[in-house]
């Protein structure tokens, strides 16, 4: 895996075999944040990024000027290579890594956000909770993504602001403000 752009860019990173994520791919996550680039200001936000697994959006949002980004991973091994790959590219001081689960952390967090992606796995029955959840811990003008497949559809969602495709993955947005109609 590589880092697409910013002061990283170019930069890869290798995750064990082992861990049980479904890293997003190169070609989904450039795309993802071609989009990204013409609805956040990367320097002004700090973001969460849920099921983190390897970091990778974590790192992409990091290396193109984020002022810090939460990592929130359940799995242990997921965890330790986080913070090993932070520490390798010195980002220790803009990163926090939390290890809960997803829906306690946005139960508990007292935080809004301008920017939360989640990469729930896909068969994760719950995918609408986590996208109402998340909705939730949006500030006024923050943005959500959640990574998805064919499973779930959010078009008729109130927050839903548009969603993009790459393959197998889709990438649905939401924004705090109900869409009217």
């Amino acid at each position: 895996m590589r880092i697409i752009s910013g002061k990283l860019g170019g930069r890869r990173f290798s995750a064990p075999s082992t861990l049980p994520a479904r890293p997003t791919t190169d070609l989904a996550r450039e795309g993802l944040f071609n989009i990204l680039n013409n609805l956040l200001s990367f320097e002004e936000i700090i973001a969460v990024d849920l099921f983190a697994g390897t970091g990778s959006v974590g790192y992409e949002l990091l290396s193109r000027g984020a002022q810090q980004v939460q990592f929130v991973e359940q799995h242990a091994a997921s965890v330790a290579f986080i913070k090993k790959t932070i520490q390798e590219f010195d980002l220790s001081d803009a990163a926090a890594v939390v290890r809960t689960d997803v829906f306690q952390f946005l139960r508990k967090t007292p935080e809004e956000f301008p920017f939360i992606f989640a990469d729930p796995p896909y068969a994760l029955p719950n995918i609408p909770e986590l996208c109402t959840l998340m909705i939730t811990r949006l500030n006024e003008t923050g943005l959500a993504v959640i990574e998805h497949d064919q499973r779930n559809f959010f078009d008729k969602h109130p927050h839903f602001l548009r969603e993009k495709k790459y393959g197998d993955t889709i990438f649905s947005f939401f924004t705090k403000q109900q869409r009217h109609e």
